[in-house]
């Protein structure tokens, strides 16, 4: 499986948003959809510290 990038994983979130939006999803549903949304935007938090720290390399050299 290919590497996603930063606006994937962010896209990937909202549409997890819109799935739990819905009021017809059931509990379990629910919780399954939570953690993967969770996962998807802890991963593209860890995109974006990622290149928080490689522009302040590249100020510093």
């Amino acid at each position: 499986m290919a590497k996603e990038n930063f606006e994937k994983k962010l896209q990937n979130a909202k549409e997890i948003l819109e799935t739990l939006m819905k009021p017809e999803i059931t509990l379990e549903e629910s919780v399954k959809a939570y953690e993967k949304g969770m996962k998807e935007l802890q991963a593209a938090q860890k995109m974006l510290q990622d290149a928080e720290l490689k522009i302040q390399e590249i100020k510093a050299s």
